[in-house]
């Protein structure tokens, strides 16, 4: 007599193999459809274990991959800590940050977070230093460490603070950005948003709007990201026969209005794509004072797709990133880490898209 399984059977049965390790982490589960046919039950009862199995942190269903295996016999025991310092000042950080601490959740992790969160940056830059020694002495088994921008010497803290954790043999995974302008490349896995490509969407987007003359805007000591997106606008604009020099590119403070006025723009033919939304909000209101109107005059654009973008008095584009994977794989890349110390690094640029609203339409 064939024996007849149900929904709690074949669920004791998939997580026993699990943890016996006849499913070894990173490894593919079979699919729904194959284990359907295994126990003679339907697929919605084999997806149903599958959620189960993914709600305790022992597997992570991918779309278009499968059903990945992350249990590791005795990592329940890791504790990882967090060095965000940009969540103070970007929804970008937060989103990670929340997404990282619900998949430690899931996966019945540690992790050790003790703020950086404040919107100075001078603060931000005192408490990170503080938490990353904190982590040290406490032997995380891991840190995910997103690199200090707007202070004159952040790439002498984030060097440090990126050598102090690789002598004490900690993994690292650096989120949203290197330590290290490009060629050039640090020793340190790295997980962010493509940002040469991001920025060639972008000066397209602008281009096919009406713009005969783009330009970039950033603040002062922005991270290397920012001159990556500016690379990919550059080259874009080239590409399409229009002339970026010297004078498209301008760093400086947006509520400076002397310097505001000492932009060259072209009216009804100037579309202005800045390194982030608060850059471009700001922006957007000092062009206003000094004379220029958005959609008439000029267009703008950001990144980041900042909650306030949708409500600013014109409705701001941005280029939204995928926060919640980049959380994923910078996990997965830790995991990997864990397991290995020595694997060559990797760098994992994810895409993101265009949120079209009013400030990139001429009227």
């Amino acid at each position: 007599m064939e024996d007849k399984y149900n929904y709690k059977t074949i669920y004791l049965r998939v997580k026993e193999d699990i943890l016996k390790g006849a499913y070894p982490t990173g490894t593919l589960l079979p699919t729904e459809l194959t284990l359907a046919d295994k126990y003679s039950v339907s697929r919605p009862t084999i997806s149903k274990v599958y959620n189960r199995l993914q709600k305790e942190g022992y597997v992570n269903k991918k779309k278009g991959l499968g059903t990945i295996v992350l249990f590791k016999e005795g990592i329940k025991k890791c504790t990882f800590g967090l060095l965000l310092p940009g969540a103070g000042e970007s929804e970008i950080f937060a989103i990670i940050n929340d997404q990282i601490l619900k998949q430690f959740e899931k996966m019945q992790l540690n992790s050790l977070w003790e703020g950086a969160t404040a919107s100075n940056a001078e603060i931000r830059r005192n408490l990170i230093e503080t938490c990353c020694n904190n982590y040290i002495e406490k032997k995380v088994d891991g840190i995910f460490f997103s690199p200090l921008e707007r202070v004159p010497d952040a790439d002498y803290i984030n060097q440090t603070i990126c050598d102090k954790i690789r002598q004490a043999g900690i993994p690292l995974v650096l989120i949203d950005r290197d330590i290290v302008p490009i060629p050039q490349k640090s020793p340190f896995d790295v997980v962010c948003l493509d940002n040469y490509s991001s920025g060639c969407m972008m000066a397209q987007h602008l281009i096919k709007a009406g713009c005969k003359r783009i330009c970039f805007f950033y603040r002062p000591d922005s991270a290397y990201s920012v001159r990556i997106r500016l690379l990919g606008v550059k080259d874009t604009v080239e590409e399409n026969g229009l002339k970026f020099d010297k004078f498209n590119e301008f760093c400086g403070n947006p509520e400076d209005l002397s310097f505001v006025r000492t932009m060259h723009l072209l009216k009804g033919e100037t579309g202005i794509i800045c390194a982030n939304d608060s850059t471009a909000a700001v922006l957007m209101s000092s062009l206003e004072a000094v004379g220029y109107k958005i959609g008439s005059d000029l267009l703008i654009c950001g990144f980041d797709d900042m909650k306030y973008s949708q409500h600013l008095k014109y409705s701001l584009t941005s280029f939204i990133q995928p926060c919640k994977e980049i959380a994923n794989v910078s996990i997965d890349l830790m995991m990997r880490r864990v397991e290995c110390n020595d694997r060559p690094p990797l760098s994992v640029y994810l895409n993101g898209e265009i949120i079209e609203r009013e400030s990139t339409r001429f009227v």
